[in-house]
Formats: structure tokens, sequence, C-alpha cells
């Protein structure tokens, strides 16, 4: 007579042959398929970033495919980019005006349906409830599949707005679903997260096609490129490159995909 493994202890065989991380890493990539194929059933996504900018530079060539597919791309600025010039004959308003020009044509290139601004200042966006809370406004009312943001766990990021930037699209998508946040706009539920400035990518989005497209949005953003522009291009193609054999493509972007049931209270988030 042939008695039928259980579960509990097929896992308990897993986790002694692999190690208890890897075990839990493929019971958690099967519970979440999603993980492997991120924009399987998505019509809507957000992207949020700190800085005019952030979007194209960190997933660029996700968001040109998502748009061509027909997915609905928004994007959401945190603070007015004001500061980010070492000229100082420009004044922070007068760069503030440029660089939102310079955000519109690029997501024109994209594909992006619409842009918000918050209009922080550049350097000084704020970790309160009230940012949080317009933040989760925006996400309510535009009611994504998934959030883009830029990790705010990757290491040696010394600039605020992007740490604080990405906690708090962390937090607005992880309550977006709970009607006693933030009241008065009706709740929504974010299905996940996706980070783009992560070391710990899990998740490689084939580009070949697609990073003269994302190169053609950050030129758009002359005021920060211009000068440098030689330079940072072959860091994109260098940095794709590499990520792109993970893959057998030319070119990839990184990105960590992370479903929000597993955002709170548990390793999997840290282990997938």
């Amino acid at each position: 007579m042939v008695v039928a493994m259980s579960l509990e202890e097929e896992v308990r065989l897993l986790a002694q042959r692999e190690g208890s991380e890897n075990a839990l890493r493929k019971i958690a990539l099967e519970i979440f398929p999603e993980i492997s194929s991120p924009f399987e059933e998505t019509s809507n996504v957000l992207c949020i970033q700190p800085h005019p900018d952030d979007c194209e530079y960190g997933c660029g060539a996700t968001l040109a495919y998502l748009a061509d597919k027909g997915i609905k791309v928004t994007y959401l600025t945190l603070t007015d980019g004001s500061k980010g010039t070492t000229n100082p004959s420009i004044t922070p308003g007068e760069l503030a005006l440029t660089r939102k020009k310079e955000q519109e044509e690029a997501g024109q290139v994209i594909g992006v349906s619409k842009i918000y601004w918050l209009d922080y200042p550049d350097g000084e966006l704020p970790y309160t409830r009230d940012a949080m809370c317009r933040v989760m406004e925006v996400i309510r009312r535009e009611k994504p599949d998934i959030v883009f943001a830029p990790d705010p766990w990757l290491l040696y990021e010394p600039h605020p707005d992007h740490r604080i930037g990405g906690l708090l699209a962390s937090e607005a998508s992880l309550f977006s679903s709970l009607p006693h946040f933030c009241r008065g706009t009706p709740p929504h539920a974010v299905k996940r997260m996706i980070f783009y400035y992560t070391s710990k990518p899990n998740y490689f989005q084939p580009a070949d096609d697609l990073i003269e497209k994302k190169l053609q949005a950050l030129r758009k953003h002359r005021s920060q490129f211009e000068e440098s522009w030689q330079l940072l291009e072959l860091s994109i193609r260098l940095i794709m490159a590499v990520y792109g054999t993970k893959i057998n493509a030319k070119y990839a972007e990184p990105l960590r995909v992370i479903p929000l049931t597993i955002m709170h209270a548990t390793l999997l988030s840290e282990l997938i």
C-alpha cells in the first residue's frame, strides 16, 4: 500500500534537500506565478517617480512595452525637480517649469496617458501621513493593477526623495484597499508592486526592441543629461546588456516584482 506524502512532509524534504530559504522561494514562486509573468491580465499601471525622468530611467523600456500593448500608463511625479542642476544662474522656479515640459515630451515618447504632479520641493519630500494620503488618492483615482516605484531599500541610496518616495508608494499601495485609511476616496486593491532602481531584481523585462525608445525619452530631459549623454547612454546599454544575459536577450530591464499579499509581515517578500 502506497501512502501519499503530505504537503508538509514534501516541504520538509525540500527544505532538507535545498535549504529553508531556497525551499520557501520555490514555494512562493509556485503560489504566485505572477512574479514570473507580472503583466498578464493587466490593463492599467501607475509609475510613481521622485523626480521627472525617474520612470524613464528606471523602467522606461518596460513602460513603453506596456503602452504599446494598449495598457494604460500613468505617471505620478512627487517633486518638482527644481534643484537638479549645477547651474547657479537658473532659478528653481525656472528649472521646475523646464523639467515639467521635458517630462511631458518624454511621456509622449513612452505613451503615457496622464501625468500627476504633487510638486513637493526637490529634496524635501516629506515622510508624512498627508504625503502618503496624497499618493493614495491618485492610486484610488486611477485604480492601477500594478504600481511601479523606486526600491526604497536600495543600499547606498543617499537621496531622500528616492528612499521616501519608495516608502510612500509602498505604504499607499498596501493601505489603498482599506477604507479607514485616508478617507474620502473609494478603496482600491493594488495587485502587485514592481520596484525599479533595485539591486535585488527577480524579473527581467526583455528590451531588445524598446531600448531605443527608452533612450529617446531620456534625451528629452535635456536639462539633466545633455552634457553627460554619451556616458549615460553607454552605462544604460552596458547594464541592460548584462541583465539581458539572464533571459537570453540582447537587453533587459531589472525589476523586483512583489505581490501585495506578501508585502507585509512575511519574509517571503525578501526571499522571492
